[in-house]
């Protein structure tokens, strides 16, 4: 069913829906963001920091390495910890994906064909089975079966998806249903590729990711290039945005990316120009400002903050809050999209803050209405 601005729609990929913990992943389910951990899985303490500051950021699902038994023994305690899904990611050692499937994680991140014989993959399958824990399969291009290398000459789209497709068929054999895949390279264009060619082979849910994308500006622009083109043909259930960077950093661009294609609201819409001679006060500062202030606020509704009275009034119009600019000091503050009242620079930013609180208050309360709502902007 079209919305009252169709070119704004996207028409999602219907996949199979799976449970990760308590998260829907697949359907309709809305699109799940996650992240890993980079503390020693083995600190429980660390760890559990690290998880609650992501948690804070609004994190969905959380993977955590599971290189030894040290880990997996650690993971228990982190698992009841948590108040999302743990993802233990287990490489070659079947074994820690037995340990970590009794310690309570809500998904095991492997690659059945590189555990072990059919026999180890059926002791996986079945401690999964046993413990309620999906399986996301994770095809990776830089470290594809030499096989295929051989078959390919070259990591390709084809390679990563019959990469998949094995390992898939591994799961299968053993009558296991309960399973996302994900086929992530460095390169833009192979993995695009790779992800449109899966997308229409199977019906599983599929966990998007640019890997290794880099630091946080340039990993950020590659992961909004390659998933955002991802997500605007409607391919994605979950997301992982791969950055050189604290892991609540991936949190907050993953939801950036949604909240872009109106796919996932949370928080602050924050609309600002980038500031020319023509301001009233330091708009990069007085962003970067709010958006500090602000980062406490999980109701989704829009602010905008604009230097001067070019564009100001037109994007005022279409966000909760807005301030633009003035002379000698005195800025015009916008209420629900129209003029209200004036503000003077050394009061603005606390005065904004406490008019955006009251706002999410009144959203949350039911007695005012975001408008995102009304502008078809918000997911």
């Amino acid at each position: 069913m079209s919305s009252i601005r169709p070119w704004r729609d996207i028409a999602r990929r219907q996949s199979r829906q799976i449970m990760v913990g308590n998260v829907p992943v697949g359907g309709n389910a809305p699109i799940a963001v996650q992240t890993m951990t980079n503390t020693l899985t083995s600190d429980a303490a660390a760890t559990i920091a690290q998880i609650r500051r992501c948690e804070d950021a609004g994190v969905d699902i959380i993977r955590v390495s599971c290189p030894d038994v040290e880990s997996t023994a650690a993971l228990k305690q982190i698992v009841r910890a948590a108040n999302v899904p743990i993802v233990a990611d287990i490489h070659f050692h079947y074994k820690r994906a037995l340990e970590a499937a009794d310690a309570g994680a809500a998904c095991l991140r492997i690659n059945p064909g590189n555990i072990g014989s059919s026999e180890r993959v059926k002791e996986v399958v079945n401690a999964a089975k046993a413990n309620g824990c999906a399986i996301r399969i994770g095809v990776n291009a830089g470290s594809l079966e030499k096989d295929l290398l051989e078959k390919y000459g070259e990591p390709c789209p084809e390679a990563l998806i019959e990469s998949a497709l094995d390992h898939i068929k591994l799961l299968q054999d053993h009558d296991f249903h309960e399973y996302k895949v994900a086929v992530k390279a460095s390169d833009v264009f192979l993995a695009v590729a790779a992800y449109m060619g899966l997308a229409e082979a199977v019906d599983c849910p599929l966990h998007l990711g640019i890997t290794e994308a880099g630091g946080l500006i340039g990993g950020t622009v590659k992961s909004s290039i390659g998933m955002g083109n991802m997500l605007w043909a409607g391919i994605g259930d979950t997301i992982r945005v791969s950055l050189s960077a604290e892991p609540e950093e991936e949190v907050r661009v993953g939801y950036e990316i949604l909240k872009a294609l109106g796919l996932r609201t949370r928080g602050v819409r924050v609309v600002s120009c980038p500031s020319c001679a023509r301001q009233g006060f330091d708009v990069i500062r007085t962003v970067q400002k709010l958006e500090d202030a602000l980062s406490h606020i999980k109701t989704p509704m829009s602010l905008s903050v604009l230097g001067c009275v070019v564009n100001g009034p037109g994007e005022a119009r279409e966000t909760d809050i807005g301030i633009t600019g003035g002379g000698n000091g005195k800025h015009m503050v916008y209420l629900s999209g129209v003029t209200d009242h004036h503000v003077e620079n050394d009061d603005m930013v606390s005065h904004i803050v406490k008019l955006v609180e009251a706002k999410a208050a009144e959203i949350d309360a039911g007695t005012s209405v975001s408008m995102d709502t009304l502008h078809g902007k918000a997911a």
